[in-house]
């Protein structure tokens, strides 16, 4: 089978980030199915970018063909972001035919952020006599709204709406990252036997070959260690969204308790506002992203795991961070705070689920975690990665995707 994903800020591990389409891909090559990427050149996720000199650039990596479109760098959320969008929708378009002549393919799946690129997918399905697929990560544009306070009469706004009609109305099937997402769907013209849940996952056999962290790292924590810490580790994105000002409201409480000590790696947008608001405590280290390769190694490193969330609306629809699964096959104790409906950690047994935004919340639970035992909190290890073999494993979720593009009708 030919498969076609359309995913604007796709990655990979050298690139970096998003790795859902690259873990998918891997596995359907695996599987003797033919992949294309289509893919931004430029995305403020990624860690680096690739670098192309025509409109579009074909990079073959570990077996999945890369489609590379040339887009405008931008930084944060403004103007210099959306005209990187309609870049790389503009020129799609204009290459619809071409795409559909050349790739031939058999299923087009739309998998970026927002809804634009489904008029595209579904352009090419329609010339190759494919299948149409939605695979929607965020709803836009509730997430904006919700999130960022936009308006819906906003023109961009407007403009995703139309995206978001047409795709539900149009599509054969979707993919939700989301497991509560239907009944919004439905109420927005999606036909209910038209909806598939398929969260986010892990790559098993990444976590049996872990790259070395880099020198100064271990030195760090070997550091702390001798000093007695009890390390409280956050790695990923430094945004808005990741509420990391309320760990470090946490780290302000605990800043004459010389047992914790708190570390970031990662960076993001707000990294800046968060080691400014940091200034003069102690009890914080801000480290620079690994790549994904290591954090198997970072992770292991630290005693208890944190991700954050801002309090919203938008997550009664549930969530699928990666960070999270991550976290769960690192075997450490999670402190996550989340209002969602699905929280993994109390699922699996793997940590304490906490109210948001309440960094009071975050001391209770690492006074809760710092007195277990140590075959309790073995427990939760154990709990986290059986938990994540069975429902997240990127093998079985690339089968089951598969399975649900055979049984379209």
């Amino acid at each position: 089978m030919n498969i076609l994903l359309i995913n604007h800020y796709a990655g990979t591990i050298d690139y970096g980030m998003e790795f859902r389409p690259y873990y998918l891909a891997k596995e359907w090559v695996k599987q003797g199915h033919n992949v294309v990427i289509i893919a931004a050149s430029f995305s403020h996720l990624r860690r680096k970018n690739p670098e192309i000199s025509s409109d579009m650039e074909e990079e073959i990596i570990d077996g999945i063909k890369y489609l590379w479109v040339k887009t405008p760098t931008y930084e944060g959320n403004g103007v210099g972001r959306i005209k990187n969008m309609f870049s790389f929708i503009s020129k799609l378009s204009s290459k619809a035919k071409y795409i559909a002549d050349n790739y031939k393919p058999d299923v087009v799946i739309a998998s970026s952020t927002y809804p634009s690129d489904n008029y595209i997918a579904r352009r090419i399905s329609k010339s190759s006599d494919a299948k149409y697929i939605w695979e929607v990560n965020d709803l836009w544009p509730l997430s904006p709204m919700e999130l960022g306070g936009m308006s819906k009469y906003h023109p961009f706004i407007m403009l995703m709406k139309h995206g978001e009609l047409f795709s539900y109305r149009n599509v054969d099937a979707v993919i939700s990252l989301l497991p509560n997402t239907l009944p919004y769907m439905q109420s927005q013209g999606l036909a209910p036997e038209k909806w598939h849940y398929i969260p986010n996952g892990i790559v098993i056999e990444d976590w049996d070959k872990s790259e070395q962290i880099p020198k100064e790292y271990s030195e760090i924590f070997s550091n702390l260690r001798k000093d007695g810490k009890t390390i409280l580790g956050y790695t990923g994105g430094h945004a808005i969204s990741n509420s990391l000002s309320t760990i470090i409201d946490a780290a302000i409480l605990l800043k004459d308790n010389a047992d914790y000590h708190f570390v970031f790696i990662g960076d993001g947008q707000e990294k800046k506002n968060l080691i400014e608001k940091a200034k003069g405590l102690n009890n914080i280290t801000f480290l620079p992203p690994v790549s994904k390769s290591q954090i198997p190694n970072i992770l292991s490193q630290m005693d208890i795991l944190l991700i954050t969330w801002n309090k919203s609306s938008i997550y009664r629809f549930g969530i699928s961070p990666n960070k999270i699964f991550d976290y769960m096959m690192a075997q450490k104790p999670i402190i996550h705070a989340t209002d969602a409906p699905n929280k993994f950690v109390d699922t699996a047994e793997c940590g304490i689920a906490i109210e948001p935004e309440n960094p009071e919340e975050i001391i209770k639970a690492i006074d809760i975690l710092k007195h277990k035992s140590r075959e309790e909190l073995d427990i939760m290890g154990e709990n986290s990665k059986k938990y994540i073999l069975e429902n997240h494993d990127y093998k079985v979720l690339a089968a089951n995707f598969v399975d649900i593009i055979k049984n379209i009708s």
